[in-house]
C-alpha cells in the first residue's frame, strides 16, 4: 500500500440541517452536527453559528475492492457494512489495525481510509 496522502479538509460544526445540505464534493458525516468536507474551497455553510475551520489533521490511503477486502479480512474486528452508502456522506468509523480510523465505503467497491495525521505511521506500519 502507497504512503497516506494529506487530505485538504474543512470540519463544519453546525446545525444538523446545514450539515444535510452543505454542498461541497466529499462530506463526511461523523455525527448529526459534525462533518469533514473534503474540498479545497471553503464550504458555504447555512447557519450562522455554524463553526468551520481548515482540518490539515487528517491523511488518507485510495483503496481498490481488493484492497479493501484484503483491509477487512486482515486488520478490522467490526463488520463493514453489507451494501454501500447511495450517499456520499455516509462513514464507517472504528479500529482499523487498532487504530482509530474512518472508511467511506464508495458505491463502486473503492474506499478511502482516513486516519489523523498524527497516527498515520502506526497505522501504516501496523498494515505492511
Amino acid at each position: 500500500m502507497r504512503g497516506p496522502e494529506p487530505l485538504h479538509a474543512w470540519r463544519v460544526v453546525a446545525d444538523p440541517v446545514a450539515v444535510d445540505t452543505l454542498d461541497a464534493r466529499v462530506v463526511l458525516r461523523i455525527a448529526p452536527d459534525d462533518a469533514l468536507v473534503l474540498d479545497d474551497a471553503e464550504p458555504a455553510v447555512h447557519d450562522p453559528h455554524a463553526i468551520v475551520v481548515a482540518e490539515r489533521g487528517f491523511v488518507g490511503w485510495e483503496l481498490g475492492p481488493d484492497q479493501l477486502d484484503a483491509l477487512a479480512r486482515g486488520h478490522i474486528e467490526w463488520e463493514l457494512p453489507a451494501t454501500r452508502p447511495a450517499a456520499q456522506s455516509s462513514l464507517a468509523q472504528g479500529l482499523v489495525a487498532q487504530v482509530p480510523a474512518k472508511l467511506w465505503l464508495r458505491d463502486d467497491g473503492t474506499a478511502l481510509l482516513v486516519c489523523a495525521a498524527a497516527l498515520s505511521a502506526d497505522l501504516q506500519e501496523r498494515l505492511a
